[in-house]
């Protein structure tokens, strides 16, 4: 199995001339705050990193909950604890199939982290 890395760009400023871009997008709407506060919690164990990464280069984009204890080296209620986080973040969607979970990346959720760090204010 591959993996596949999750980068992030760091915004270009050299249009603007400023020296610092903020880092977040609508920082002061607490609503926004507290969404991507709930992503980063998510993302801020390595084991749901790790989770997110093996099911973002799973065979389809999808991957049964099955699949995923080995690689992470914990038991099946475990990883589904986590998982749960990562659905409830809105990261990845669970689609239940008989006795088995199946998960698949949100699709544009990375894109739209990505975004909402990497976007510049509006100048004033």
């Amino acid at each position: 199995m591959t993996t596949t890395a999750l980068t992030l760009e760091a915004p270009d400023t050299s249009a603007t001339g400023a020296c610092c871009a903020p880092l977040v997008r609508d920082a002061a709407d607490p609503e926004t705050a507290r969404d991507l506060a709930r992503v980063f919690k998510a993302l801020g164990d390595p084991t749901r990193v790790q989770l997110l990464s093996i099911v973002a280069a799973h065979d389809g984009g999808e991957a049964c909950v099955c699949d995923l204890t080995e690689p992470v080296g914990l038991a099946q209620p475990t990883v589904s604890h986590h998982l749960k986080i990562l659905v409830d973040a809105g990261l990845l969607h669970r689609e239940q199939r008989g006795r088995w979970a199946y998960y698949s990346l949100v699709p544009g959720a990375l894109g739209q982290l990505a975004t909402s760090l990497t976007e510049t204010a509006p100048s004033s």
